[in-house]
């Protein structure tokens, strides 16, 4: 019989991962919103990349859904964003998709929004084995300062992200699953929005 032994720590994340996303609510309300992207990770250089659509946003009160491309530069210090507002009309033959692209943004960054080692700066403490995603997965709990717990699931004996929850899941949760995570190395041109950003500004 083979006697399940639990991880003796927490894994960090892989040097260059990326992968596709789905953001939804747990348990889901009425004005909750599933939405997806995709994101890359590299930590050998101290920059990300996350594009889709913003999970909480209010289309209600807005008029509209929003979406953006960031490049997260912590190297450079710098935020670049690309905006797009997409807003519905109901037309007599269905509904008609608007878009409008906003102005371009750099703010300061100083830290990937998913550090590499974010399980072992918050202590995090194992909670068990799961399936997730169809997989069998480890779970890692911590509480970041300020902020309510969080719950990692990592692909059994991997470093491979499944699944992250923010918040309590029985009362109202942020989750995000990453089905097809991979380790490929990142190509430049992923992070390219950036570097443009900053020649568009150095020529203004």
């Amino acid at each position: 019989m083979h006697i399940y032994t639990p991880p003796p720590s927490p894994p960090l994340l892989p040097a260059q991962w990326s992968g596709a996303y789905v953001s939804y609510w747990s348990p889901m309300q009425q004005e909750d919103q599933i939405t997806s992207g995709y994101c890359w990770f590299d930590y050998t250089r101290n920059i990300c990349r996350i594009d889709g659509l913003f999970n909480p946003w209010s289309e209600k009160e807005t008029g509209h859904r929003l979406w953006m491309s960031e490049v997260g530069d912590a190297e450079h210090k710098q935020s670049h964003k690309q905006k797009v507002a997409y807003s519905r009309e109901v037309m007599d033959f269905g509904v008609k998709l608007f878009e409008l692209q906003l102005d371009q943004e750099v703010t300061p960054f100083h830290e990937l929004f998913l550090p590499r080692s974010v399980l072992h700066d918050h202590s995090a403490v194992y909670v068990g084995r799961e399936t997730v995603l169809g997989y069998a997965a480890d779970g890692w709990t911590f509480t970041r300062q300020g902020k309510g717990p969080s719950t990692y699931y990592f692909k059994a004996g991997t470093d491979l992200l499944l699944r992250m929850v923010t918040g309590d899941a029985q009362q109202h949760a942020s989750v995000r699953d990453f089905p097809n995570v991979v380790t490929n190395p990142i190509p430049d041109w992923i992070f390219d929005t950036a570097r443009k950003m900053e020649v568009a500004a150095a020529k203004a």
